[in-house]
């Protein structure tokens, strides 16, 4: 991966973790701009939705941090048991990650279209992980890879929604807001998806170029 790249890439994971840890861990997460949206549409918030929103938001934090450490071969590589051991807490937080944003999926904003958008995202979320643990756990290495690949663009969800947010409140303005967030509920993720599937395509094209060499230079020694 371009080394410039993959900078942009965790610089944004940085930002977005640490905007999170701040307006829900630091400061009054009550304030925070979602819950805020929320209140325009809803009149009132149960306690345990708030229960919900912060366990969701302190498990995908994490998993969006951890997650390029679990990627990274190089690291992989040097600290195979440090990567099992992130690989373990990270299919943790996915779990809880999953299960309560399915719960708030269902009080999505964006109506039925939000809810479903984010509702596949949590059930796509938690069955990518559950691939990628089953495999690394029959030592299926490189089927595990690509289920982690596919899984932690779902987890970038969590930086391409607040990308996506002011761009639609730019271009729509915030009176169709609702409108946008159900539009958002899918950018957010399936984009990802796509070039997860591209990237594990490329892998794939560039290992089978790799071993026909290494097959035409053997044939040539022979």
């Amino acid at each position: 991966m371009n080394k410039y790249f993959w900078l942009l890439f965790n610089l944004l994971v940085i930002t977005v973790a640490g905007y999170v840890v701040v307006q829900y861990f630091i400061l009054d997460g009550t304030q925070a701009g979602l819950v805020q949206m929320k209140l325009m549409f809803l009149s009132k918030l149960s306690p345990f939705w708030y229960v919900m929103l912060f366990i969701h938001a302190a498990t995908s934090v994490v998993a969006l941090v951890i997650g390029p450490f679990t990627l990274s071969s190089s690291f992989r590589e040097k600290n195979i048991s440090r990567h099992r051991v992130l690989g373990r807490l990270y299919m943790l937080c996915i779990l809880f990650g999953g299960i309560t944003g399915l719960y708030l999926s269902f009080y999505a904003t964006g109506g039925f279209v939000g809810k479903i958008g984010f509702g596949l995202l949590a059930v796509f979320w938690l069955i990518s992980a559950f691939q990628a643990f089953t495999n690394a756990k029959n030592l299926r290495i490189p089927q595990h890879r690509n289920w982690m690949i596919r899984n932690y663009s779902l987890t970038f969800a969590a930086v391409t929604l607040r990308l996506w947010l002011p761009l639609f409140a730019l271009l729509f303005g915030l009176e169709n807001f609702e409108r946008s967030y159900a539009m958002i509920a899918w950018l957010a993720w399936l984009p990802n998806l796509l070039v997860a599937e591209w990237i594990i395509k490329q892998k794939l094209t560039k290992g089978q170029f790799e071993t026909n060499k290494k097959n035409e230079t053997a044939k040539v020694s022979a």
